[in-house]
């Protein structure tokens, strides 16, 4: 459920002009689904803002402005377990949370990060197949792996091996700094 206060275009860009600030994020969950998004980005794009969009890169992009796409496509592991949510949320969740075609459409329509975050080499498999399923060369160092963990001790137990990862493939390493600062809490 989305959180925080309704703001229109208009207030969105007056706090944005509020700050000296060059680059803005437009993040979310996911932004794209956010009403008024391609408006809020063309009025950015206009105050000369370099805008970095994070996506799960499920949602094409229609042409929005972007300068840089980082994109987080969800691997299987990002599923709930059924414990904690519908049984019918989740059936969504999983023909959702994958769109090759999609994902191509950003990959060659803007310059593009992929972060992933991962919890072992065991993940790298379904990384590789959801490139392959682009049908598009991705340079190793675009791809940017984080360890997965909601605190400071379990992060700092997959750090090693994340490096590891990122050295041998010539992946880039992405800490979680906002789980090292806040904790596992919403709005950081």
């Amino acid at each position: 459920n989305p959180e925080g206060t309704e703001m229109s275009v208009a207030q969105i860009l007056a706090e944005v002009e509020k700050h000296p600030a060059a680059h803005v994020v437009l993040t979310g969950g996911e932004p794209m689904v956010a009403r008024g998004i391609h408006e809020l980005a063309t009025a950015l794009r206009s105050l000369g803002k370099h805008i970095t969009i994070e996506t799960a890169g499920t949602v094409a992009p229609g042409g929005i402005a972007c300068d840089l796409a980082s994109i987080s496509p969800k691997l299987a592991d990002s599923t709930p377990v059924p414990s904690s949510i519908e049984p019918a949320w989740i059936e969504r969740h999983e023909k959702s949370r994958l769109r090759p075609e999609i994902l191509r459409e950003w990959l060659t329509a803007y310059p593009f990060q992929l972060k992933f975050v991962v919890s072992s080499e065991a993940d790298l498999p379904e990384i590789h197949a959801l490139l392959a399923a682009t049908g598009l060369p991705v340079s190793p160092s675009k791809i940017l792996l984080m360890p997965e963990g909601t605190n400071d001790e379990l992060l700092k137990s997959r750090q090693s091996e994340v490096i590891a990862i990122c050295l041998e493939k010539g992946h880039r390493y992405c800490d979680r700094l906002h789980i090292h600062l806040f904790g596992n809490t919403m709005g950081t």
